[in-house]
């Protein structure tokens, strides 16, 4: 069997300053043996909130694989000879990079030895394990998660998929929703702490597994459920089988449900839109507050800045407009070009915002550069008064699972009181939600590591100390 990659690149780079998540994950099996790359294209279009800086799929056919990858949004890597690759099984991966910039040997899926893997998530112990691999002899070519994931993988596959997913799941720590193939089997897995989203669906035609429903709905596929911590499903003759390799006690990252998951998805059973607005109701009885106007902070605040409105009585306005056209491609070296950055993005209407008390409603506070030009841009509208309700808690320690949060010292709330932070942001008044009005508003178990550093694995805790130690 022979294993055969051709590979597209585009070239391309971005620097917006704004939170990130790494990456969203798709696997597609074709029950009937149809063609499943038109299926992985669309799948990635909705996924592409979740990475848009590199895009790849590959898909099996006849005994080998055939990849295509490429820097950029997914409509300008793919062409429409990309979407008529022959295969019914495939996978496929939409990036962002945690830390530098993206490059074509890191974007995904990681190809290997009669092997594909795409992987959404960071692995915390991902250097130990490099480096225990190379001492063995295996030589990587990227430094991209999932190529560990991959070889700890081909180290057990000879004994089965089962035993190699459960050597891998217990060598690793972290956060990873997996899809791979191998031999013309699709599978996927979860680490045991469930922290990052991994969703399935399937109809008599087709099964397909994706880091959020919406991912199914553009296939007009029905959301059949969750994959869970800790399981490995394995799809093939159009039939799935699942085991659970590892028992552990979810805890689902709060992220996904305040800022990065699109709020028409479901993930670990529960709608989007549903947890948003009961965040911003939460948020509206926790920190009241005398106004004229709520203005969401597009876009992901919107559906919060709603419910939070019809719970005050106080009016709900659009009050900032978001240039959709902008996209991730310019440099911000310094101050005044990230000032620009935001004003390309953003702007106000004077009309609605001109002589009113305006509750400006986002999903977090990180570092407060963004929301500091935000206030900025609000007032220099005319409004009377800005008052600033956030819908998480303040976000004091690092994320080791995804999210591009590395370091104490880059977090605001990690070394300002919530009065300090206002005065730097410009508010008038600061409201953050409660963890408990957070996991009221969520209704699942949360991981809450960079609220209060109660990190749910071992290897994460370690790194923690060490990120301390080195701010002194």
């Amino acid at each position: 069997m022979e294993f055969k990659a051709s590979i597209l690149y585009l070239a391309g780079e971005s620097m917006d300053g704004e939170k990130h998540e790494e990456c969203g994950v798709i696997g597609i099996c074709s029950k009937k043996g149809g063609p499943v790359a038109p299926l992985l294209y669309r799948a990635m279009v909705a996924l592409q909130h979740r990475g848009q800086d590199a895009a790849g799929f590959a898909v099996y056919n006849d005994g080998r694989y055939e990849t295509r990858r490429g820097l950029g949004l997914v409509c300008d890597i793919f062409s429409g000879e990309d979407q008529r690759v022959e295969g019914g099984v495939g996978i496929a991966h939409t990036r962002y990079p945690t830390t530098g910039r993206c490059l074509l040997s890191d974007v995904q899926p990681s190809s290997g030895d009669k092997m594909v893997v795409s992987h959404n998530g960071h692995i915390s112990n991902y250097w130990e394990l490099r480096e225990e691999l190379e001492g063995k002899g295996v030589k990587l070519s990227s430094q991209v998660d999932s190529e560990v994931i991959l070889y700890l993988l081909q180290e057990k596959i000879g004994e089965g998929l089962e035993a190699a997913a459960t050597h891998a799941m217990k060598k690793l720590d972290g956060a990873y929703s997996v899809a791979g193939m191998h031999q013309g089997k699709l599978f996927a897995f979860r680490d045991k702490h469930a922290i990052r989203p991994l969703v399935y669906g399937e109809n008599e035609d087709t099964f397909c597994v994706c880091s959020e429903s919406c991912a199914l709905d553009i296939n007009n596929l029905p959301y059949s459920g969750e994959i869970a911590g800790g399981e490995l499903v394995v799809i093939e003759g159009g039939r799935m089988t699942r085991k659970r390799l590892l028992e552990g006690a979810p805890h689902h990252c709060m992220f996904e449900y305040v800022y990065f998951a699109r709020p028409d998805s479901i993930i670990n059973g529960k709608w989007v839109f549903e947890v948003r607005k009961r965040l911003g109701e939460e948020l509206a009885v926790e920190h009241p507050v005398n106004a004229d106007l709520v203005v969401p902070v597009p876009d992901t605040s919107r559906t919060a800045a709603q419910s939070f409105s019809e719970k005050t009585g106080i009016r709900f306005e659009e009050g900032l407009i978001k240039n959709r056209y902008i996209g991730r491609t310019f440099i911000m070296p310094n101050q005044d070009a990230r000032s620009n950055a935001v004003k390309l993005k953003l702007n106000p209407v004077r009309g609605i915002l001109e002589g009113k008390r305006v509750v400006l409603i986002d999903d977090s506070i990180v570092r407060g550069t963004t929301l500091k030009e935000i206030v900025g841009i609000v007032r220099g509208a005319g409004a009377r008064e800005v008052h600033l309700r956030i819908t998480s808690p303040p976000i004091k320690a690092p994320c080791f699972y995804g999210v591009d949060m590395s370091t104490y010292t880059e977090l605001i709330a990690n070394r300002k009181s919530v009065e300090e932070t206002r005065k730097f942001l410009g508010a008038d008044s600061l409201g953050y939600l409660s963890l408990g009005g957070l996991n009221r508003a969520i209704g699942l178990p949360v991981c809450t590591g960079c609220l209060d550093e109660q990190y749910p694995t071992a290897y994460a805790k370690k790194r923690a100390i060490e990120a301390k130690e080195k701010t002194g």
